[in-house]
């Protein structure tokens, strides 16, 4: 089981317990407006499924996918993660409750994560991408050292509609 501790947090694998607390935290329309897969509104079902979905990740020997729970005073404030780890890239994402919004918290998760990924991983590569709206978002990454490597158009389908995406990307 991987902990990271900072000051200001705990990063730390999804577990039962969580459900209402990340249901709390999760469930606000900008959150679902900034990312590709967070409905909204967020249901205690939704919570359930994505707490099961990580304890059966956790099991598998070979990690695609790692998630963690961005814990603040016990709650589940947050949750950051690398996704679609092959070889030796992976994709990092991210959300924070918005009452916690401000504080360089996922800036210092970014960070974590980013280390985790180069330090325990190997990974070479870690990208992500944020809505061209976003402007926090990728302020937190360039923050973090990523470079800014392009905008992709129409790259993403959220709804019915089409959006352009940015491109950032650290690499070792």
């Amino acid at each position: 089981m991987i902990i990271i501790k900072s000051k200001k947090f705990i990063l730390r694998p999804f577990k039962k317990g969580d459900e209402a607390s990340l249901q709390k935290h999760i469930n606000n329309k900008i959150i679902a407006r900034n990312t590709l897969r967070i409905p909204y509104p967020y249901k205690l079902k939704d919570a359930r499924w994505w707490i099961n979905r990580n304890l059966k990740l956790d099991k598998k020997k070979e990690k695609r996918e790692i998630n963690f729970a961005i814990e603040i005073d016990g709650d589940v404030v947050g949750g950051i993660g690398l996704d679609k780890i092959y070889g030796h890239c992976a994709e990092i994402g991210y959300w924070l409750g918005e009452k916690y919004w401000g504080r360089g918290i996922i800036t210092e998760a970014t960070k974590l994560v980013t280390k985790y990924g180069f330090d325990k991983l190997k990974l070479r590569r870690i990208y992500a991408f944020a809505f061209t709206w976003n402007k926090a978002s990728a302020g937190v990454l360039e923050n973090n050292g990523f470079k800014y490597e392009g905008k992709l158009r129409k790259h993403i389908k959220k709804g019915n509609k089409f959006f352009d995406d940015l491109l950032f990307a650290k690499v070792k």
